[in-house]
């Protein structure tokens, strides 16, 4: 089974397998999609498409990866571990010096030479060029009632390095100021704000956005991969087909060719307005900040373009299941520098940041305690603000058998280790931004 080549493709597949609602009734952009999705996902429904959007065009698709069979469908498998599976036979069995170099050595061999990105002259997503853009043309939504306006919720944001041009590709949610402006929610932690901190403050620097590009592609921009690896190479990796990319009209940027639509633009490093407040999805409202404002210089997209967008808040949500896709594609990575890990679970009540449960072969004392440093230390772990560690004959997945086994057999005054360190921006409970204490 073949991941589907673009967003259109995998309309069609979810359709033919009874996963997808076509709904022809007039519905508003503002909160009212959002409250027909949040009771649908909850309800574990099918992928909604939104044919009569009032005041756009365009029909709107939300909640397609809003099942782990759909999130299998987006990716071309039968199951999210059989990408596992697939990373465990490329790599070398000798436990390497680090992530990022076994990485490296992942994305280099010969049988991934497929997975590159390929330039193409001409492509779908500029079969119209708007010779008068302006953000309004996309139906974007306010999502919930203290949201300070609406919100492009799924954008792959495409940025350069300014010092090594490397490309990152990221999903940052874009607050929609007017016409030709909106926000920038890069959180410090993120590659693009670290590409905007090192730009020239006297220039511009160019942004790209791709709005419904190919499943694959858009999970690419959520996962967890170090600066050193690009999402559109990692994509192909999962695809089994490099992404087909073609150059910007007025940025020097090459975006996916089979996108719906491409905002372009640029940011002023030495402009910043303030963002939000925004329903997050820790299920709380993130505050009002600074951030850079994204300036749009062009406007091009596909005939008859589909709008997907998301919803994110109180757990479950669509996200969700991107999470869980990222927790079973990057477990066996893990487990190449940490072999004594059996399995992991991120539940969605943790809202992938607050809860991960880590099941380990333990061997010699402390061996929970260098697990649980371990996983501080590596990436975006280093956000997680519980780390539950249980022997391998615990089923991580069943709740239920955790909480047994936890609350029968933790002792706090031994079992407990509390940590101070970097948490995530969006973690409303730390005494300071963006730092506060974990628990292991």
């Amino acid at each position: 089974m073949a991941a589907p080549g673009d967003l259109r493709s995998f309309v069609k597949i979810l359709e033919a397998r009874g996963q997808l609602r076509r709904i022809a009734t007039p519905v508003s952009r503002d909160l009212e999609i959002t409250e027909i999705a949040d009771r649908v996902v909850k309800r574990g429904g099918p992928a909604l498409l939104f044919e009569n959007v009032e005041g756009s065009s365009m029909p709107v698709l939300i909640n397609a990866f809003g099942s782990e069979e759909r999130m299998s469908l987006a990716l071309g498998v039968k199951q999210l571990d059989d990408i596992a599976a697939n990373l465990r036979k490329l790599l070398q069995p000798d436990v390497p010096a680090g992530l990022v170099d076994k990485l490296r050595k992942l994305l280099e061999l010969k049988d991934l030479a497929a997975a590159a990105p390929k330039h193409v002259s001409s492509a779908p997503c500029q079969e119209i060029v708007e010779p008068d853009p302006s953000l309004e043309m996309i139906p974007a939504l306010r999502c919930w009632p203290l949201d300070a306006g609406r919100y492009v919720t799924t954008p792959l944001v495409i940025t350069r390095d300014p010092t090594t041009g490397r490309r990152n590709v990221g999903m940052y949610r874009m607050q929609v100021y007017g016409p030709c402006e909106a926000g920038m929610h890069w959180q410090r932690h993120k590659d693009a704000a670290g590409h905007w901190r090192g730009a020239d403050r006297s220039g511009r620097m160019e942004v790209a956005v791709a709005l419904g590009a190919d499943p694959a592609t858009t999970y690419a921009a959520t996962a967890p991969l170090p600066p050193e690896i690009d999402e559109l190479l990692f994509a192909g990796f999962l695809r089994g087909q490099g992404v087909e990319l073609v150059r910007c009209k007025t940025v020097d940027l090459e975006v996916p060719a089979n996108a719906e639509i491409v905002l372009e633009g640029y940011v002023d490093p030495s402009e910043l307005r303030p963002e939000g407040p925004f329903g997050d999805h820790t299920g709380y409202y993130s505050l009002q900040d600074q951030f850079p404002v994204f300036h749009l210089t062009a406007l091009t997209h596909r005939r008859d373009p589909i709008y997907q967008t998301t919803i994110v808040g109180r757990p479950p949500m669509e996200d969700y299941y991107l999470g869980m896709a990222t927790e079973r594609i990057f477990l066996p990575l893990l487990q190449l520098v940490n072999p004594e890990i059996v399995d992991m679970h991120m539940p969605a009540e943790g809202v992938f940041h607050n809860l991960v449960i880590v099941a380990i072969r333990k061997r010699f004392p402390g061996h929970a305690r260098k697990v649980m440093y371990a996983l501080w230390g590596t990436g975006q772990m280093m956000f997680a603000r519980n780390v539950v560690i249980v022997d391998e004959d615990v089923n991580v997945h069943d709740a239920s058998e955790v909480a047994w086994r936890v609350t029968a057999n933790v002792d706090a005054r031994r079992d407990l280790v509390i940590v101070d360190g970097p948490v995530d921006v969006l973690d409303h409970a730390s005494p300071l931004p963006a730092y506060g204490g974990k628990l292991g």
